[in-house]
């Protein structure tokens, strides 16, 4: 992690390797409930995205950890091609149907990771991620290679991503909530560490939207068939936190609550 994350000296740091295990085992397991999930396949986000991108229809996309292909395939209708990589080939595999269940045929799905992307250099006009940049181990190198693949006129990031809090105590929480749930998460970042990685990255970014995420608890858990001794010690954790937590992540009274998120719009520097 770079030096502006005051919590990495805190903690053991995983192994990358492993925590790409960790992703490419847990989702193949659940790819089947993040195709249907309303949280992620809905969203207001998604309009943002596509204005934000300002798109003529010729553009080349590049859908960086794309899940089942929800984001993909709203940006496909309106481009020349999208190309949608993920770890877990069961996603990958959702993602197939998917399209061919909407008859969208200029989408392809491949098995890639965004730490070695597989392209040539500015192979794309466009890379989009969406609910995927707190899995990535390495967060530096998968910025490094985006900006690669980019064109070096005119090229665009767009991450939509849940975003993490200033404060220590409510950021501790929420990743203790996060990993609790699912052991292949590696952070949820703040706005400034967003903009702060990027520029390091040679971007010029901004937040262009903001957003609130109710999560139901008991789908949230589901969705992710989180095992009933951590469904257990997530519950106790929201439920003991202190008051400044709780009313920060707006817990209920079922343990459902909700989450920041935000859509960064990141430019290529012209430096």
């Amino acid at each position: 992690m770079p030096s502006h994350d005051a919590h990495a000296a805190d903690r053991p740091a995983a192994h990358p390797s492993d925590v790409k295990a960790a992703v490419e085992q847990r989702f193949s397991q659940v790819a089947a409930n993040y195709r249907t999930s309303a949280v992620h396949a809905t969203g207001a986000e998604f309009q943002h995205m596509l204005d934000l991108a300002g798109l003529r229809g010729d553009e080349r996309v590049l859908d960086a950890g794309c899940g089942p292909g929800h984001t993909a395939l709203t940006f496909a209708p309106h481009v020349a091609r999208v190309t949608a990589v993920d770890l877990a080939d069961a996603m990958l595999d959702q993602g197939r149907a998917l399209a061919a269940q909407r008859r969208i045929g200029n989408v392809d799905f491949q098995r890639a990771d965004v730490e070695k992307l597989p392209f040539d250099d500015a192979a794309f006009d466009l890379v989009v991620t969406r609910y995927s940049a707190h899995h990535w181990p390495n967060l530096p190198l998968a910025l490094r290679q985006i900006r690669r693949v980019l064109r070096q006129n005119g090229g665009c990031f767009l991450l939509a991503d849940v975003v993490s809090f200033n404060e220590p105590v409510i950021d501790t929480h929420l990743q203790a909530v996060e990993l609790l749930r699912d052991p292949s998460h590696v952070r949820d970042h703040t706005t400034g560490q967003w903009l702060a990685l990027l520029a390091e990255a040679d971007f010029a970014a901004e937040v262009s939207y903001a957003w609130d995420l109710r999560l139901d608890f008991a789908s949230w858990v589901a969705r992710m068939a989180t095992p009933p001794a951590a469904v257990a010690m997530i519950r106790q954790l929201l439920a003991d936190a202190p008051t400044e937590v709780k009313a920060a992540l707006r817990v209920e009274r079922d343990s459902s609550f909700t989450l920041r998120c935000a859509l960064l719009a990141a430019q290529v520097s012209d430096h």
